[in-house]
């Protein structure tokens, strides 16, 4: 597998391939994949603090008459917006008879039962308490102090974006059966990511691994080039890194989009009617580019973020077989590692 430095193509993002590689004729990359590293970047993530904050979804999904809803360690969860368009948070089980909150409409910034008419306008009422909720501009946070067990924070982990204003931000939401810690360590692995994905991706190299130069103390930095269309292809350097136990960050840090992030972002929902545990995933990406063009292309955003939230469920499709696969090794003690 072949792989240049992006850098020395800065002024030409996009590359035509002259020497195509066949998937079956690239360099192995399992010496490299080592599960040790994996595992330890991995057990790094998880010993950092959340402040208890767990992603529920997309900022832009809380909005109308109807409260976003979702599920998180097995609690249910609604959120909406008031008449002054701060965000409300709390409980999605009624306090009165236990109807879904999920079910019932917004009215003038209140939510009202749609089984007796309890209206909640986001403070405590009749045994509803609110829960710490942040909209950090593309995603939303609640703080569950009794899921995470600890010490709690008053804002989330949220990492540095693009300025948002000259963005496109697009978020994808996929549910797989596994744990949070089976996503985070997929995402560790950027050595699958040409073998598992060549529709997306070629010519990938990590360059650096945790401790390395220039990756800190838990980046990987990898060169890849991103497939348009056939052999076209865009060549980048990203780095991932793990600002908090569920989240894996990865960034564009030379290339074309500079500064552009996917951030993806790991919660449990609770067990299945099996038992097993799910988890759903919410992906943000936040793309940014210097070019005169893009501040047009950002006009046509809702298609923008259609294509990217497609190209990011058809990587989760096949990432969420890998997570799925790697919980059902582990619980049933058959896991290499």
């Amino acid at each position: 597998m072949t792989s240049r430095h992006p850098a020395g193509r800065a002024r030409l993002p996009l590359s035509l391939r002259r020497r195509p590689v066949r998937w079956e004729r690239q360099r192995p990359t399992w010496r490299q994949a080592r599960p040790g590293l994996i595992a330890e970047a991995l057990e790094r993530a998880q010993a950092r603090p959340s402040g208890n904050w767990y992603v529920v979804g997309a900022a832009r999904d809380v909005r109308g008459t109807r409260p976003l809803s979702a599920t998180v360690a097995g609690q249910e969860i609604v959120v909406w917006r008031t008449a002054g368009g701060r965000l409300a948070a709390g409980p999605g089980i009624c306090p009165h008879l236990g109807a879904p909150l999920a079910d019932s409409p917004v009215r003038c910034g209140t939510l009202v039962c749609h089984w007796h008419g309890l209206a909640l306008d986001g403070g405590p009422f009749a045994g509803w308490e609110p829960l710490p909720v942040h909209d950090d501009g593309v995603l939303v946070w609640v703080r569950l102090d009794a899921v995470g067990g600890e010490p709690p924070a008053p804002a989330p982990v949220v990492p540095p974006r693009p300025q948002l204003s000259r963005s496109v931000a697009a978020v994808y939401r996929g549910v797989g059966v596994c744990e949070p810690e089976d996503v985070v360590a997929n995402r560790l692995d950027p050595w699958h990511g040409a073998w598992f994905h060549p529709y997306s991706f070629v010519d990938l190299t990590v360059a650096g691994t945790p401790g390395s130069e220039g990756a800190g103390e838990d980046g990987f930095t990898v060169d890849v080039s991103f497939r348009v269309a056939g052999r076209l292809v865009v060549p980048v350097r990203a780095v991932f890194t793990t600002p908090e136990p569920r989240t894996v960050v990865m960034r564009i840090t030379e290339g074309e989009g500079t500064g552009s992030v996917v951030e993806t972002h790991a919660t449990p929902l609770g067990p299945d009617d099996r038992g097993r545990p799910r988890t759903v995933v919410v992906e943000a990406v936040v793309a940014s580019s210097g070019r005169p063009g893009f501040a047009a292309a950002r006009w046509a955003a809702p298609l923008l973020r259609r294509v990217m939230t497609a190209g990011a469920g058809r990587l989760w499709r096949d990432d969420l077989a890998y997570a799925e696969r790697r919980w059902l090794l582990r619980s049933t003690g058959r896991f290499p590692g």
